[in-house]
């Protein structure tokens, strides 16, 4: 579970899908100044590191970074072998990801991935990467309960739970319980907030709903409840907020408030 900075508890991290035009260089000083530790890194095509050529641009991204103090925590990426070896090789212990529910069905999903986890152990061992799989709303699983399930028996040395704190706010969860049931598994824990908006007018046939991604202290999800527990149980490790914003315009203001709340709750 420790993927924290060892003179301190907690490190913060920046989920950077939203700064993909920028540098390295321009990218370290960003979080920096904000007062981040490090990011989470997205390997995707488009980005500043393509899963194509990760093996040789990861490292070499991650050794810039490091230059001017800023860690990769993790990524957002396939489990293909290759992306297990330029973490490895880039010193990024995690690799997140998420489940999508197949046509055939959530049960069926359920048991093909849970087969597909068993598969990739051998790879966290060999390259010394951990898995988090992550809640979210939608067509994947999206409570604490539902990551859970494909969880034993596996070690959670090898394949970790990302909990999410608005995912399992938008599934109905109470954030102690949601932690308490993933707690054995807990890998890292996310920061995002968001409510739920009606999207059509009362004149409708049928009321319509959307999701809403707002700034930490005014969603469902009550970030000092969550600060509380974890704390109380003396978590220690990499505490990401994932600038989930649905009025991005406003992005790096929002992150740098949300950045000081959490500190705030944390300390």
């Amino acid at each position: 579970m420790d993927h924290s900075d060892s003179k301190k508890p907690y490190s913060f991290s920046l989920f950077v899908k939203h700064w993909k035009d920028k540098t390295a260089p321009e990218l370290a000083s960003f979080v920096s100044r904000i007062g981040f530790d490090g990011i989470e890194l997205p390997i995707r095509d488009g980005f500043q590191v393509e899963p194509e050529t990760a093996w040789k641009t990861l490292p070499q991204f991650a050794k810039q970074l490091n230059e001017q103090g800023v860690n990769i925590y993790s990524v957002t990426a396939s489990t293909d072998e290759s992306i297990f070896a330029a973490c490895s090789e880039a010193g990024v212990s995690l690799i997140r990801i998420m489940v999508n529910i197949d046509q055939d069905g959530y049960k069926a999903t359920e048991e093909r991935t849970r087969r597909k986890l068993e598969a990739i152990v051998p790879l966290c061992e060999k390259y010394g990467v951990k898995v988090g799989i992550q809640q979210h709303y939608g067509n994947y699983i999206i409570d604490s309960n539902g990551i859970m399930q494909l969880m034993h028996p596996i070690n959670p040395e090898h394949i970790g739970v990302v909990w999410d704190a608005a995912h399992d706010a938008f599934a109905g969860q109470q954030p102690e319980y949601g932690l308490d049931i993933v707690w054995s598994h807990l890998a890292m824990v996310n920061l995002k907030n968001g409510f739920f908006q009606r999207s059509n007018g009362p004149e409708a046939e049928t009321a319509e709903w959307k999701r809403h991604f707002t700034t930490g202290r005014h969603g469902m999800a009550h970030w000092p409840r969550i600060a509380s527990y974890v704390k109380a149980r003396n978590y220690a490790g990499v505490i990401c907020l994932t600038a989930e914003y649905t009025d991005l315009a406003n992005k790096d203001r929002y992150i740098t408030e949300d950045l000081a709340y959490a500190k705030s709750l944390f300390k």
